[in-house]
């Protein structure tokens, strides 16, 4: 056989594996300077609050928080009516890799229907309306989907747009889990009109949006779209061990994320590099792959007696080991030479 190529390491694991975008690390650095009060109440915050109104276009309330899990937990505390349930896919992050933490931190139900390629269809939600008004039900309380999916698939804004109507039709409201929102922002068009769309213009309620996927060192913001609902919230973002000390360590981050548009520009980075992957690998024989990606992921089927050799070299994740498919993510750092390294070893394990 030809020589071993070079192996990227762990670069297609995961973009949680990248490291810190240069400008985040300057924000952190800068906010690094003499005392502020604690909690939220310095400059950093105000300003980052500042910027997700402006995103939003609307008097939008944002809270800081640790990460996703957390971002998850404090939104669905906030949103759950009493005997209140969560509606969410049988893949959805809250219910799959969270290790159960809504079930067992708010004691309240997730109902998981199955998911197509990620996502969840409006005569889904409608199965559940019997439920309401019956004391022997748990109540559907709040639909929780994930944009983009677990899958690496998207909502259109139109998508969205009928589930939030079918939702509030049955009382509920809706979540958005939004880890990788910026990837699906870049996706849909890569503007702030873009995110509007697919969450307040389409009537999401809550979004936990995520910033360590996208350059950031840690936290993510749970953003109230709908401002009635945070009434609660600063006391549950305590209550759920969410709210930091020193919150401007976060929100100075976010402010570089977001006040010049390099949160999308890192997405948008990420999911091109996504493209240049499929480009590279689809021809090779033993690649099985749907498509080109809609956003950073891909979902490759591969002879099982190569995939471990394969991670040997350079790891990665499985995604359903009974269809012997795994996953491969690109990130805001990914190069091109990264790209043609990681394909060179594709081709070399599969040959």
């Amino acid at each position: 056989m030809n020589q071993v190529p070079a192996s990227p390491e762990r670069r297609f694991a995961s973009d949680n594996n990248a490291g810190v975008h240069p400008r985040v690390l300057e924000a952190i650095t800068a906010a690094n300077s003499g005392h502020a009060t604690a909690y939220g109440d310095d400059p950093w915050t105000h300003r980052a609050e500042a910027v997700f109104r402006e995103l939003f276009g609307a008097p939008v309330e944002t809270f800081m928080v640790w990460g996703g899990t957390g971002a998850n937990v404090m939104a669905l505390a906030t949103m759950l009516s009493p005997a209140g349930a969560v509606l969410c896919t049988d893949a959805a992050h809250i219910n799959v890799d969270e290790t159960g933490a809504p079930e067992r931190v708010l004691g309240a139900k997730l109902i998981d229907v199955p998911h197509d390629n990620g996502r969840l269809h409006p005569e889904q939600i409608r199965e559940y309306a019997h439920f309401t008004g019956v004391m022997h039900h748990v109540q559907p309380s709040v639909l929780s989907i994930t944009q983009s999916t677990e899958w690496g698939t998207l909502y259109s804004p139109e998508d969205i747009g009928v589930l939030c109507d079918t939702a509030h039709s049955m009382g509920m409201t809706v979540h958005l889990d939004g880890a990788r929102i910026a990837n699906a922002t870049a996706a849909l068009g890569g503007t702030v009109e873009a995110l509007r769309a697919f969450t307040i213009d389409a009537g999401v309620d809550v979004v936990s949006f995520g910033g360590a996927k996208n350059g950031m060192m840690h936290g993510e913001a749970v953003v109230y779209l709908d401002p009635s609902l945070a009434r609660s919230a600063p006391y549950v973002r305590k209550q759920v061990t969410q709210l930091p000390s020193k919150v401007r360590y976060i929100s100075a981050q976010f402010v570089a994320l977001l006040e010049d548009g390099l949160w999308i520009k890192n997405a948008t980075h990420a999911n091109r590099m996504a493209t240049r992957l499929f480009e590279q690998v689809a021809g090779i024989p033993g690649v099985g792959l749907s498509g080109p990606p809609a956003v950073n992921s891909l979902y490759p089927v591969l002879p099982v007696d190569r995939i471990d050799p394969l991670r040997d070299w350079s790891f990665f994740y499985d995604w359903s080991v009974h269809d012997h498919q795994v996953r491969w993510m690109t990130s805001w750092d990914t190069t091109a030479a990264d790209i043609d390294a990681f394909a060179e070893g594709v081709a070399h394990f599969l040959a």
